[in-house]
């Protein structure tokens, strides 16, 4: 028997019916699927309750998203009373995690590293559940299985594996090529290492969260570096294509490795993404002894873990609780309307962890900066993440499956062309307890490439909606097929 769940392409995932895939004549097992078909998120349904204690706060945090927990967590801890208000009936946002039969799923992230680390070179998630005094159990591998018009292979993350992996699936220019990024990328970890990751940020406010505060680390890395090195460390901030042009790399399979790297790091291509981030990266994964983290029990424990920290300093969270507008008088943020009607008071500050977009809609229109306006107006938005979970069958799996399976169909077409990269997580492989004894639970994603416009204005109750979603996540389940066999 085959469970599964496809998410469209609105926030919610709101009750769920039966529906059947169009039917597969390889397919063996029998499939029971399931399709959105409520268009009202869960705040709608939600009944008027009361807030755990009293309606207001030091600090009241819209959302409870991973960045919101940890600002709620750092301020509880930091003897700030702190109340997060999330409107969805589960905590953790785009992070969340949901169990269906017994069967526990991930929502979003599911590639983690350097959980075990500590330092103020750490993971910024490890930093902040350490200052909370809490802890994630994983479990570590090192690889991961890639489908690509070249071949299928498995990938090692450490400073020799790739090389056998360009021996055989690209040239001998794309090896040279690849020594010749690492030489260059590699020394310019220890300035990026000088600069904790919580602290890197694309805009001028780098210069009070780095800059100012991190100078002598710099300056100290940059006479180690000496003088080419301190040039090319100036990079940091800007895209990391500028490196990748800088260095004359051309090879095509360098130059998509590199892109799908950066997008499974932050969903944009080379060009869109900082270079500290990539050189973060490549630090971490390509260095001696390295090893990729699963969080035991799933991503979810992440969320527990930042919660129970948070609850331990006295912060709270109320479920089901969603914010209609940020109540602002004389220039000052006073707190929060909910949609139930009920006012909750913040005597310091109103922390959004709402997008950008959302956010200006909840303020009112006469105290926003024109300025600030047009530049989020102006923000070109993702587009749409398309999400496929399963729970199948562990008997007749091959024993050496994996967690994790990228598939890339055209590398003509770009990284982040629609219907081309499906990413797959199967963790239970790594933490069996998320499924039902002989089970597996499977997640895969089309990564922010669906175009929404191809939604926008369907009901989500019309037979067009679900039409439409059987077409669009037959790439998904296509890629499920190349990852599982021709016979699942």
């Amino acid at each position: 028997m085959v469970l599964a769940s496809v998410h469209g392409l609105l926030q919610w995932s709101p009750p769920l019916s039966p529906f059947k895939r169009a039917r597969n004549p390889r397919r063996e097992r029998p499939v029971l699927a399931r399709i959105s078909t409520d268009d009202s998120p869960p705040s709608t349904q939600e009944k008027k309750k009361s807030l755990p204690g009293k309606p207001e706060a030091d600090v009241v945090v819209i959302g409870s998203g991973i960045a919101g927990l940890c600002c709620a967590g750092l301020l509880a801890r930091y003897n700030q009373d702190v109340l997060v208000l999330e409107s969805h009936d589960q905590p953790g946002g785009a992070a969340h995690a949901f169990d269906i039969k017994g069967y526990k799923f991930d929502s979003g992230p599911s590639l983690f590293s350097g959980f075990q680390s500590r330092g103020p070179q750490a993971n910024p998630l490890a930093q902040v559940l350490d200052a909370l005094g809490e802890s994630v159990p994983c479990v570590n591998y090192d690889s991961w299985m890639v489908y690509i018009p070249e071949g299928d292979f498995l990938s090692r993350i450490g400073p020799t594996e790739f090389f056998k992996d360009l021996e055989k699936y690209a040239s001998p220019n794309a090896m040279q090529e690849w020594k010749k990024l690492m030489d260059a990328v590699l020394p310019l970890s220890a300035a990026a290492m000088a600069l904790p990751p919580l602290s890197v940020r694309g805009d001028l406010g780098v210069l009070s969260t780095a800059a100012a505060r991190y100078a002598p680390s710099l300056l100290k890395s940059f006479i180690q570096m000496g003088p080419q090195g301190a040039i090319g460390a100036t990079k940091l901030l800007r895209p990391f294509s500028e490196i990748i042009d800088s260095l004359e790399l051309k090879d095509p399979f360098i130059r998509n490795w590199v892109d799908l790297l950066a997008f499974l790091l932050a969903g944009v291509k080379s060009n869109g993404i900082l270079s500290a981030e990539m050189i973060y990266m490549f630090a971490e994964w390509y260095k001696p002894g390295c090893s990729l983290d699963y969080p035991v029990h799933g991503s979810g424990a992440i969320v527990d873990a930042l919660i129970k920290g948070m609850q331990k300093f006295g912060g709270r969270i109320s479920l089901r609780s969603h914010v209609e507008k940020i109540v602002v008088e004389n220039g000052r943020a006073i707190g929060v309307k909910l949609r139930s009607g009920q006012f909750v008071r913040a005597k310091k500050a109103v922390v959004s962890n709402a997008s950008m977009w959302d956010t200006l809609g909840l303020l009112p229109e006469d105290v926003i900066p024109k300025s600030y306006s047009d530049r989020v107006k102006r923000t070109p938005q993702c587009e749409s993440f398309m999400h496929l979970h399963l729970g199948f069958d562990a008997e007749g799996v091959r024993e050496d499956l994996g967690i994790h399976h990228i598939v890339v169909n055209d590398w003509e077409r770009g990284v982040d062309a629609d219907q081309n990269v499906v990413l797959l997580s199967v963790p239970s492989v790594l933490s069996p307890d998320l499924a039902p004894p002989g089970k597996h639970v499977l997640h895969a994603y089309a990564p922010g490439t669906e175009p929404y416009e191809l939604w926008d204005g369907l009901d989500r109750r019309s037979p067009e909606y679900k039409t439409l979603k059987l077409e669009r996540s037959e790439v998904m389940w296509r890629a499920v097929e190349r990852v599982l066999g021709p016979g699942f």
